[in-house]
């Protein structure tokens, strides 16, 4: 049986970030930097780890510096050789494979994912494709959760959302979906409601920044009304959907990382210096210092 590809991957990056500003004011909240790489890095990586070749951004008017962060920069790459700084220039010039196409498309009005979803439909086409929130980073060890979900399309053609258990305080934050009885980690998605009260949530199960989705969704996001706020929501999209063609869950393995607020982002900070080559004992030695001198002060 022949596997069944997946090569296109959109980035919804056209959000404000307003629970960052002022950072954010002039800044995209996806160009924040996680120790030496911007969050929108990390999640590129991660889609070209899984064999994505185009790379789709649905950007707003502010996010210029996006497109920068993976256009070639003579000036830069012409000092950087003079200087001899060799190990410096072939980390700017591997940011971005050569084998890698992007696009960039804009969302002109902020009415939600499900809408910049939509917005990219004309450069998806009739392909299935993955959308990755770089707002989630997700570590999940050697095991890329982008992968496991191409894997799961591969043997069910049908469309994938990554979940993970959440605290009963917190569903009402996130999609959340449900599933059979005895659920192990992967499986059909029978429903999914968006931000339910904790009382009627159908699970604990979240969906979270990463979808592989059939071109079924568009259709069904032609159909999904506005909710709250005038925004398009993907998860009512994905509803509609599974009236139509079966859809499943991933429970992955690792941690993620919830960038989107400023706690979140602090801890992914923390977790990826205390394991970054350069910096690690270093951190480590700080951390243990601060430590210390805070148990001292308080």
């Amino acid at each position: 049986m022949k596997k069944l590809k997946i090569k296109k991957a959109v980035f919804p990056v056209a959000g404000m970030g307003t629970r960052f500003l002022p950072a954010t004011k002039a800044n995209p909240k996806e160009m924040l930097p996680v120790v030496d790489k911007p969050l929108i890095q990390y999640a590129v990586e991660e889609a070209i780890a899984a064999g994505i070749t185009e790379l789709i951004f649905v950007t707003s008017n502010s996010k210029r510096a996006i497109e920068d962060h993976f256009d070639s920069n003579y000036e830069l790459e012409v000092k950087l050789e003079t200087q001899q700084k060799y190990a410096l220039l072939q980390t700017v010039r591997d940011i971005l494979p050569a084998n890698i196409r992007c696009s960039y498309v804009r969302q002109h009005d902020p009415l939600g994912l499900g809408h910049a979803i939509a917005c990219a439909q004309h450069i998806v086409g009739e392909e299935a494709f993955v959308v990755l929130l770089a707002d989630d980073l997700i570590d999940s060890g050697s095991a890329n959760c982008l992968q496991e979900m191409i894997t799961i399309y591969q043997q069910t053609s049908a469309s994938v959302v990554a979940v993970q258990a959440v605290q009963a305080a917190d569903v009402a934050k996130y999609g959340i979906v449900a599933v059979a009885e005895g659920w192990q980690g992967c499986g059909e998605i029978f429903d999914i409601v968006e931000k339910p009260e904790p009382a009627s949530a159908p699970s604990k199960l979240a969906a979270v920044g990463r979808y592989l989705l059939t071109p079924g969704i568009f259709s069904s996001l032609a159909q999904v009304s506005a909710g709250k706020g005038g925004e398009i929501q993907l998860t009512d999209a994905i509803a509609l959907l599974l009236a139509q063609e079966k859809v499943y869950g991933y429970q992955f393995p690792g941690i993620r990382y919830d960038c989107g607020n400023k706690m979140g982002y602090l801890k992914a900070t923390i977790a990826y210096a205390l394991k970054h080559p350069e910096i690690a004992d270093q951190m480590k030695e700080y951390l243990s210092q601060f430590s210390t001198e805070n148990e001292i002060i308080t």
